[in-house]
């Protein structure tokens, strides 16, 4: 399969795209301006600035607006737009990366270090009542994360690692059990964000790798997506039917002229519609 383009190179660092119909269909990030993106039924886009200088991960709430990955900790947007930054988690060169709304209506994100140092990063939970907990520690490039339908396991990516790895979750517990569920070090790229179908597949953006692949029950490559841009950073489905799979791309230290169409967003329709696993912060 081939990705169509569907912006022009609009953002720097695309990221953590998530489609919703409580704010109108696909929002994304361009992480390091600090802004929100919206795309319109039309195909227009348009922008949505935050009060910080990152922003990582947004997932739709109960309340009609939104919660919010910030460089440091996390945010709040009201239904009526208005945004309010919680006190910051540390002040290491730190930021945070990617996420998901877990079964219980909590948060969880992770992070990485600027530079990237090994073991800097963890993940952290934030409670609807505004407690945030460190629950994962000794990570690198925090990223992809995507429960089951049940609400039973997470699907999980640190960077670094080349896999994709499987967790159990309880509510009360969190994330336990990590295991490797895909080796993907021999293939073109390094896994980033992820999404998952109704027939169980995990698909998995490949950064660096200019594809995105959709890996079988055994975490085995079942299918590839070409997208033209090198840098492959998230991806999730979406669309009137659940049917499309959109992709985000990045053009973060990509010199001038080169790799003209990174930053752009692509979309692909695979065949099949994506898992119902939409939750909401809070509830």
């Amino acid at each position: 399969m081939h990705a169509d383009r569907i912006t022009d190179s609009i953002c720097h660092h695309a990221e953590g795209p998530h489609w919703s119909d409580t704010w109108g269909g696909l929002r994304w990030v361009d992480m390091l301006a600090g802004d929100m993106v919206l795309l319109a039924e039309d195909g227009t886009t348009r922008r949505i600035p935050t009060p910080s200088p990152v922003v990582a991960c947004v997932r739709p709430a109960v309340s009609g607006g939104a919660v919010l990955a910030l460089e440091k900790g996390f945010g709040l947007e009201d239904a009526d737009g208005s945004i309010e930054t919680l006190p910051p988690l540390w002040d290491e060169d730190v930021r945070m990366n990617e996420g998901a709304i877990a079964p219980d209506g909590s948060f969880l994100c992770g992070s990485m270090a600027y530079d990237q140092s090994p073991g800097a990063a963890a993940m952290w939970r934030l409670f609807p009542d505004g407690t945030t907990v460190r629950i994962l520690d000794d990570l690198t490039v925090s990223n992809g994360l995507v429960f089951t339908e049940d609400g039973a396991r997470a699907f999980y990516v640190d960077t670094p690692t080349g896999r994709v790895d499987l967790f159990d979750w309880s509510d009360e517990e969190g994330l336990t059990n990590r295991r490797p569920f895909a080796d993907l070090t021999e293939q073109d790229g390094h896994p980033d964000g992820l999404a998952l179908d109704e027939t169980g597949r995990v698909w998995v953006a490949m950064n660096g790798g200019g594809q995105v692949l959709g890996l079988d029950e055994h975490g085995a490559v079942a299918a590839r997506i070409s997208v033209d841009a090198r840098q492959v950073t998230a991806c999730t489905f979406g669309g009137e039917d659940g049917s499309t799979l959109y992709i985000t791309t990045s053009r973060e230290n990509v010199p001038d002229g080169e790799d003209p169409q990174a930053g752009s967003l692509f979309a692909a329709r695979p065949g099949v519609r994506g898992a119902v696993t939409e939750r909401f912060f809070g509830g």
